[in-house]
């Protein structure tokens, strides 16, 4: 699966955006690594940050997937990173692991949490592309794509100092600014 999917509706052929979809098959499985749970209602178990999940082979395959709601794993059936933990493992770090490196596990990590934020917000964009922007609209949305998917690969260090926070406003604000066209429209009264 590629990394980079040709933007639909642009007339410029240079202009790519990541794949939205998770492709567990080229990634270190970050998403068993890296992030924390609580036990409750979505985890089974207590599990740390960094810390492997037990479920989790060591050719990064899930034991218990077949099994994984019954067993108490709904939340790794919700979780999508949307393509963030492949660009993370195969861009990013260019496809080394915290499997053969340990010390990767933080670094991929930090990176895989930016970036899953970035595609969050670029598919929320993606979902207001389809309202009847009108040409600001559409170009403020452009420019946000564009402040989301530079035109260079991201890299641990770009991914380190990325305002996502000031970002994930800018987008906030935007998506709040296009109420208009899905508010219910007040019918007047006679």
């Amino acid at each position: 699966m590629s990394l980079l999917r040709q933007h639909e509706e642009s007339t410029d052929p240079v202009a790519q955006l990541p794949d939205l979809r998770p492709d567990c098959y080229a990634c270190a499985a970050l998403c068993c690594v890296v992030f924390p749970f609580d036990k409750s209602e979505s985890f089974a178990i207590d599990k740390g940050a960094g810390e492997v999940c037990p479920n989790l082979d060591d050719c990064n395959k899930c034991r218990v997937f077949d099994d994984r709601e019954a067993l108490g794993f709904k939340g790794c059936i919700t979780y999508d990173c949307f393509g963030a933990g492949q660009v993370v493992s195969q861009t990013v770090f260019k496809g080394r692991s915290w499997r053969d490196e340990p010390a990767l596990a933080n670094r991929m990590g930090a990176a895989l949490s930016v970036l899953r934020r970035v595609h969050e917000q670029l598919l929320l964009l993606d979902t207001a592309e389809k309202l009847p922007l009108d040409k600001e609209e559409s170009a403020r949305l452009e420019g946000l794509r564009l402040e989301l998917a530079p035109d260079t690969d991201w890299t641990e260090l770009s991914l380190a100092d990325y305002p996502i926070d000031v970002t994930v406003s800018k987008v906030s604000r935007f998506l709040r600014d296009l109420r208009r066209h899905v508010a219910p429209r007040t019918i007047g009264r006679s």
